[in-house]
């Protein structure tokens, strides 16, 4: 790695563009250089939790309206594109496409920051621990890919707090299944089921 860090820095702007445009039509990392490496991976699962796994987002709904609208900025600006999201009283996850996972983690990182701020305020608890951290899982193949779909969708009725996808307003399920349509989503949910996904990172002490 350190060594094609050093090639890139040799070359000339346009010898830079020409290989950035070849990397780019062969659906490669074009970024120049990578932050982080992404080791071939462009998709990741991002999910992040609060601390001990405490309902400090789901203090009210206002506060799941407000941290939703904030958390989908960072992906906005930060991610190529955002597959699927869902936002719970304690954690959140999206499948996103992410060519500097890195930047985003720090971003979100950010979030995280400005928001336990602004909540220890409100709480008058000051110097809370809020939330635990923000990582990533690469999407190794389609199946993967469709899988987490189908779990992040499932989460709020895998968790109880409602029966059917559409129920839960903090996630992107709606809209999936209006894109998708109802045959379709049902298809890929018998095709690529969630199993035991998520056991042992997704549960309280994570």
């Amino acid at each position: 790695m350190s060594n094609s860090r050093y090639l890139w820095r040799q070359l000339t702007p346009g010898r830079r563009d020409e290989l950035l445009a070849w990397r780019k039509d062969r659906g490669q990392p074009w970024h120049s250089p990578p932050h982080r490496p992404n080791f071939g991976h462009l998709r990741f699962l991002i999910s992040a939790a609060c601390y001990e796994h405490h309902h400090y987002i789901g203090e009210n709904p206002e506060r799941m309206d407000v941290f939703s609208r904030d958390l989908l900025e960072v992906f906005a600006t930060h991610a190529s594109q955002t597959f699927a999201w869902c936002l719970l009283p304690n954690h959140y996850h999206a499948p996103v496409e992410a060519p500097n996972v890195k930047g985003l983690l720090h971003e979100l990182g950010q979030l995280h920051g400005r928001t336990s701020y602004a909540w220890n305020g409100a709480d008058s608890t000051r110097g809370r621990k809020v939330f635990f951290r923000a990582v990533e899982r690469a999407l190794r193949s389609d199946r993967h890919f469709w899988a987490t779909l189908n779990y992040v969708h499932h989460n709020p009725v895998r968790h109880g707090y409602v029966e059917r996808w559409t129920d839960w307003r903090w996630s992107s399920a709606t809209q999936y299944l209006s894109q998708t349509g109802v045959e379709e989503a049902k298809r890929i949910w018998g095709d690529y089921p969630i199993r035991d996904y998520g056991k042992g990172w997704d549960e309280p002490g994570m």
